[in-house]
């Protein structure tokens, strides 16, 4: 046991000074259980210090301490509960024969004294880094988010204009390579850049249908003239001609030539197909047909049934949009209704073609030449084009010359994260082809730019938005198909829209508008606001807002996964039932810097847009309306002579359960403040899957799985009662069965018009009992658990 020597005097305070001990009477306890038992050689060992301490010459001694006051230490040990610690209990008697020295304390108080101004300096150097540092260091202010959805539109939306677009078309027309591929990758980069977290390039080889060496011809037989598809005289061609005629077929049309007459089948409708049939042998024979009124693969699939060989394509003058002088263009169609042509049996049996059809697109001038017809003029004045009744008809040579060939086509996709539900996506698509997507990749990266720039200042999205820029759009949405059946799982329960930049701006006549009807209210709105603006500023189109089913990316997300979809475009054509198959029709695009000089047009299509992915990956609860669904249901069921009963009764069940769905009866259902995240969640589920109800099993070519899209015509129907009229009448009429499209036939002919309102009737309850799905999920909640 370890003491440290103290001099003192005897019953009163220590005199003198201290000796060269080890200080004052600090006892430092360093003991262990042991020593404390034997107390007594310890206590021998302090009395001899006490001796050598008075040796070494203290001041005034005195007399010797009694050795009877210097008794051991009797110790104590007391443990604690847990066994684990021990404290010594100290004799009072010891401790009051003994104080502290005055000279020790006032060591510790010089030495503490010390200590604070060191302490001190050093926290004044330390500020005076800090202070240092911050005033070199700009001021940057955290990101505040917007206050409320309505700023953050308005702040998402200055951030857009015509001049940025502008300066992203240019670059890209700066590049030197126009490659899909060059194109592509600049997209990625570009992605990167601008922010977007997770970016992926990707490709798929694929069988492209590319035009020739040489372009295809039409020769008359009679007069051995040879005609390009424009309808310029092979012999007359220019140096500069070759590229435009080459851009003129129709891909993945059988090749080789065909020598037949040329019969006029005006639209291909099945009266059109009957009255030939009835006058005429078709077997082998080249029709001349025009486009609009039905799908272009609906019609091909009629005529390849009655026996035709090959098919001339044109638009008739007086379809065209008003101000476009297309009499002497030729244009290129695909004949893909979709994706990978190499994957599919029907390219397998005919050598890589989709048909058995020669078939070419051809200028309105050729197809008025052929015709021999007297038919001129455009606008409200003009006579369609239409072959004379006693006229002969000419014999022509048709040559195809299309090549095959296995490419790759690039997709670029990028991800902008979501935050409460990640796992929820909203699509943004568009396309990157050379030739046809002017304009919607420099709308897309300014979307993306816009987006990102707000997350920058705090705003953090529901949802994850997935920006989409598709490669093969051109010859069938290849890339589009191929990506989403790659994803086609996952898409189905987590894809919440699709947002379409197909061909944003090819006029400027008309603002067209297509949703399907759960978006239909939504798209109405930010129309309805943008007419609002272009009041106070002049150039107002007027609306237009429908649920036809159009050519583009679109199609696999609305056709095949009954995604919701919407799409803002301007056109130049006509609303009305004849022209509104023309966007099958692929011309020689214009740049967007001709066609929309200042880009006014490209900034309003990017703007409304932006409001509507906003929406869609904000919303608590989805901008999504079943009672547009039942309505439009309704509305399709108009003409009651060809309608039973239980369809009708089924049609008003829905609307009723729709209606009170969206009622304020029910709005602590769809108010998320009022319901729990889980809740809002499976209510936003039943919202995005009424469509799913209303996918059939297969179609006529050409024609939606989803019913709710319908073809144009002047009083709204459901497409597959339309056909099933047509394929009665069209079983009627064909005289043999072709065994390459038998299964084409047995649709035409089986799907008659009982099926088919059984197939409505199905669709209707299921959409129904999903209502009452969402129904029962919130009676059932209680409303005191909150």
């Amino acid at each position: 046991m370890a003491y440290r020597k103290v001099c003192d005097a005897q019953g009163g305070p220590l005199v003198g000074e201290v000796l060269h001990c080890s200080g004052g009477l600090d006892l430092d306890w360093d003991l262990d259980k042991e020593e404390l038992q034997e107390p007594g050689p310890s206590m021998d060992r302090m009395q001899m210090q006490h001796v050598d301490c008075q040796r070494s010459g203290c001041s005034d001694p005195g007399p010797d301490p009694d050795p009877e006051l210097m008794e051991p230490i009797q110790p104590s040990v007391s443990v604690s509960p847990h066994g684990r610690f021990e404290r010594l209990q100290e004799d009072p008697n010891y401790i009051s024969h003994f104080t502290r020295a005055p000279g020790h304390k006032g060591q510790r108080r010089l030495h503490c004294f010390l200590l604070r101004y060191f302490l001190a300096g050093m926290g004044l150097f330390v500020l005076g880094l800090l202070i240092g540092w911050f005033a070199h260091t700009p001021a940057v202010k955290p990101p505040v988010p917007p206050s409320d959805s309505s700023d953050l539109l308005e702040e998402l939306l200055r951030g857009i204009t015509a001049n940025k677009i502008d300066a992203i078309q240019r670059s890209f027309s700066s590049q030197s390579d126009d490659s899909e591929e060059a194109r592509a990758r600049y997209l990625y980069r570009q992605w990167v850049g601008l922010g977007l977290t997770d970016v992926r390039l990707s490709n798929h080889t694929v069988l492209l249908s590319l035009p020739g060496s040489t372009p295809n011809t039409i020769t008359d037989r009679s007069s051995h003239q040879c005609f390009l598809p424009n309808g310029i005289p092979c012999d007359q061609r220019g140096p500069n001609d070759l590229p435009k005629q080459r851009f003129s077929y129709a891909a993945y049309s059988a090749v080789g030539s065909l020598q037949g007459e040329v019969v006029d089948v005006k639209y291909g409708s099945v009266d059109d197909l009957r009255r030939a049939k009835d006058s005429l042998n078709l077997t082998n024979q080249i029709a001349v047909v025009k486009l609009g009124q039905a799908p272009l693969l609906y019609k091909l699939s009629l005529l390849s049934e009655l026996g035709f060989g090959g098919v001339l394509l044109y638009i008739d003058p007086c379809d065209a949009p008003p101000g476009r002088h297309i009499s002497h263009q030729a244009f290129r169609v695909t004949l893909n209704p979709g994706g990978n042509p190499a994957v599919g049996e029907v390219s397998r049996e005919a050598g890589g073609s989709l048909t058995s059809l020669l078939v070419q697109p051809i200028s309105a001038f050729l197809a008025k030449t052929l015709l021999s017809s007297s038919s001129a003029g455009q606008g409200d004045s003009c006579v369609p084009l239409a072959m004379p009744p006693n006229a002969e008809r000419k014999k022509i040579t048709l040559t195809v010359g299309n090549q095959l060939s296995y490419k790759k086509i690039y997709n670029v996709v990028g991800y902008l994260k979501g935050k409460r539900n990640p796992d929820r996506y909203v699509l943004v698509g568009s396309r990157h082809d050379s030739d046809q997507g002017g304009g919607a990749s420099a709308i897309m990266n300014q979307l993306i730019a816009a987006l990102t720039e707000q997350t920058k200042r705090g705003w953090v999205p529901d949802r994850t938005t997935v920006f989409c820029s598709w490669g093969g759009s051109a010859l069938g949405n290849i890339g589009s198909y191929e990506w989403g059946k790659d994803n086609s799982v996952v898409l189905r329960s987590s894809a919440v829209a699709y947002v379409s930049l197909n061909s944003p701006v090819r006029g400027t006549e008309t603002l067209r508008a297509t949703a399907s009807p759960t978006l239909l209210q939504l798209t109405s709105d930010i129309q309805r606001r943008q007419l609002l603006s272009c009041i106070r500023g002049g150039n107002c189109p007027g609306p237009n807002v429908s649920s036809l089913q159009l050519p583009g990316d679109v199609n696999f997300f609305a056709n095949q996964l009954a995604v919701p979809t919407m799409e803002f475009a301007f056109e130049q054509t006509k609303a009305e039932e004849a022209s509104s198959f023309l966007s099958e029709a692929q011309f020689s695009a214009e740049l967007p810097e001709t066609l929309d000089p200042l880009f006014k047009f490209h900034e309003t299509i990017a703007k409304m847009t932006a409001e509507a992915i906003l929406r869609l990956v904000n919303d608590p609860v989805l901008p999504f309306y079943p009672l547009d669904i039942a309505l439009d249901v309704q509305n399709k069921l108009k003409e009651r002579s060809m309608v039973s009963q239980p369809l009708l009764s089924s049609a008003s069940s829905l609307r009723d359960h729709a209606a009170f769905f969206q009622s304020e009866t029910m709005r602590p259902a769809n108010d998320p403040k009022e319901r729990d995240p889980s809740h809002v969640r499976m209510l936003n589920d039943v919202l995005r899957d009424l469509e799913k109800s209303f996918i059939i099993p297969q179609t006529p070519p050409g024609v939606f799985r989803n019913l709710l899209y319908s073809l144009p015509g002047k009083t709204p129907q459901f497409s597959v009662l339309r056909f099933s009229q047509e394929a009665a009448l069209h079983c009627n009429v064909t005289s043999r069965v072709v065994k390459h499209n038998s299964a084409e036939k047995e649709v035409l002919c089986h799907s008659t018009r009982n099926q088919s309102l059984s197939l409505i009737l199905r669709a209707i309850r299921s959409a129904e009992r999903l209502v009452c799905f969402g129904l029962d999920l919130f009676e059932n909640y209680p409303s005191d658990g909150k």
